[in-house]
């Protein structure tokens, strides 16, 4: 007689192709495994999981840096003198790198979650490869070029702490189901240990984080200082070209209480407006002057610097991406702008009753004007008519001269020195990188001494609304209409506020988590406490678990092995919705 053994009959894992297809290319049940990942795989989910941490440092500090990404733009231009905007270029590639890496990510958990075993495709591998070995060399060259900038990600996690540390909390309570299941899984009391208390160490350090956030904005609106004052550098650079009488007009309708520019002077000793050392970006220095183009700013004339055009590059290179919103009228003012004098600067200044800042630029060796440029630019500053109080004198050369000749002068430093050096030579305010000075320095040493600080460039409402809440008494930015919008900090949180969401998201997660650990623990031993007799192929069970589908296949294989001494033995289990035999030796 022919003897027939029931065979087991799978149903269709739709989400689970996907899971193995998409990670290793197992898009086919036989190629898929519960057995342990090599350690070669392994290795692979460790790189994976250093790539995936790398990029999000790095998503994260061009986030942080987007308030910098003229100025960054600007350094690539004095070495390669070309004006290009690469902030697009690299926040695209670094969006999507870290997007794909963190699906990958996701996938490989999953892996984990279900028991499959890890097999990162080979494409996978080379382009995370890729990512991990551009976003090192990333860190090294912007390490050379910019590396001040690191400091704004100090700025940026305390500004942003209170947030950070609710999503960071949220995510490792999400891996609570992860870690449960392995560590329900694994046999071994070791491993046991050491992953429950890695997980238990990360979320204690969670716990007690806010014990060390200082967010600026973590305070009594009582104790908020007045709003900073809003000075436009350049004019408004974002809305009209940088420098030029309509930036500063633009500036003005923004409302700032200041206006900042770039002074260098001419060959015949005219104060002039220009930010670059040539006037290659800002002019049409190449079509005029061709053979001159790279020549110093200074080395030209009043005369020759009034024919040029300083408004058609800003239509050209559109470096703030504005110029498609701009109406005809406005793109025809923009085209037809020059070179601006200091005297119409400081002119539209007195008319405005809003003060001054510039810097000068010192004519090079061998200028009619080397020796003779402070004075050129204090007599036109003089013969304006400006209110001497609102004039923020920056020059440290002839500093005493210039105080004895205009005594109303706001003397400002652009060094960070000590408030004795500063007291000595009758500094009043102080002139800096928005990353140069501390929370502390504003409370405890500049305001302490009388010392007015104002923080350049400031374009972003968050950076803002941190230095507002620090105590600055003014800031210098390059988008005054952004900053307008900014009646209030972003956000402002009372200490006992912050005190009460933080016990309470600690509780909630530690609720969770302990529900999860418990369920995970209900689950698999009802898993475990089945016996043969009980378990049944039944199709009422859509989605059974691992080990239950592990112990079904045991159990037929068990039979097989055995063997059936006759047909009377033989189950049919057309009562579950399985109608199937095999002839004897016949394999699943």
């Amino acid at each position: 007689m022919v003897k027939h053994q029931p065979l087991q009959v799978y149903e269709r894992q739709l989400c689970l192709s996907c899971l193995t297809g998409i990670y290793g290319c197992r898009w086919k049940r036989y190629q898929r495994s519960h057995d342990n990942s090599t350690k070669w795989e392994c290795l692979w989910f460790i790189i994976l999981f250093l790539t995936f941490i790398l990029l999000l440092c790095w998503a994260f500090f061009w986030w942080s840096a987007r308030n910098d990404y003229s100025e960054f733009n600007w350094l690539l231009y004095n070495r390669s003198g070309d004006w290009t905007d690469s902030t697009v270029a690299i926040v695209t590639t670094t969006a999507a790198s870290f997007t794909y890496v963190a699906f990958l990510m996701i996938l490989a958990l999953c892996h984990i979650a279900v028991g499959q075993q890890l097999n990162l495709f080979w494409l996978h591998k080379t382009l995370v490869t890729a990512a991990l070995l551009s976003t090192i060399a990333g860190l090294i060259y912007i390490n050379r070029l910019w590396g001040d900038e690191w400091n704004t990600i100090v700025i940026s996690l305390q500004s942003m702490g209170p947030f950070l540390h609710i999503g960071a909390l949220a995510a490792i309570t999400m891996l609570a189901w992860l870690v449960a299941g392995q560590v329900i899984h694994v046999e071994r009391t070791n491993s046991q240990a050491l992953l429950l208390l890695g997980y238990l160490g990360a979320i204690l350090c969670l716990y007690l984080a806010p014990l060390a956030i200082t967010a600026p904005c973590l305070m009594d609106s009582d104790h908020l200082s007045p709003r900073p004052a809003v000075i436009g550098r350049r004019g408004a650079p974002t809305l009209a070209p940088e420098n030029t009488f309509l930036s500063f007009t633009k500036a003005l309708q923004q409302k700032v209480s200041g206006l900042e520019a770039d002074v260098t002077i001419s060959l015949d000793g005219v104060p002039f407006l220009m930010r670059d050392h040539s006037l290659r970006r800002t002019t049409d220095v190449d079509r005029l002057f061709p053979k001159r183009q790279f020549d110093g700013a200074s080395s030209f004339s009043w005369a020759e610097l009034s024919t040029l055009n300083a408004g058609q590059w800003f239509l050209r290179d559109d470096p703030f991406w504005i110029v498609q919103y701009m109406t005809p009228k406005e793109r025809a003012q923009v085209a037809n702008q020059s070179v601006c004098r200091l005297e119409e600067m400081l002119q539209l200044a007195v008319e405005s009753n809003c003060s001054v800042l510039f810097h000068l630029r010192r004519p090079p060796l061998g200028h009619p004007r080397h020796v003779s440029w402070v004075n050129d630019t204090l007599q036109v500053v003089l013969r304006s008519g400006t209110p001497q109080k609102r004039v923020m004198w920056t020059p440290d050369w002839d500093r005493e001269v210039v105080r004895q000749v205009a005594s109303g002068f706001q003397q400002t430093s652009e060094e960070k020195l000590s408030t004795e050096a500063l007291q000595d030579q009758g500094i009043l305010q102080v002139y800096l990188r928005y990353n140069q000075v501390t929370r502390s320095d504003l409370r405890y040493e500049f305001s302490a001494n009388n010392l007015s600080v104002t923080l350049y460039t400031v374009n972003e409402p968050w950076l803002y609304s941190a230095l507002w809440c620090s105590g600055v008494s003014s800031v210098s930015s390059d988008a005054p209409h952004v900053l307008r919008n900014v009646p209030y900090p972003v956000w402002l949180m009372s200490p006992g506020e912050y005190c009460l969401i933080w016990i309470l998201s600690d509780l909630i997660s530690f609720a969770i988590i302990i529900g999860i650990f418990i369920f995970q623990k209900w689950r698999m031993s009802g898993v475990r406490s089945y016996n043969p007799e009980q378990i049944m192929l039944s199709a009422a069970v859509r989605r059974s678990s691992q080990d239950v589908s592990l112990m079904k296949e045991k159990l037929i294989f068990s039979e097989i092995n055995n063997g059936i001494g006759s047909s009377e033995e033989l189950s049919l289990y057309t009562g579950n919705g399985y109608d199937c035999y095999a002839n004897e030796g016949i394999a699943c």
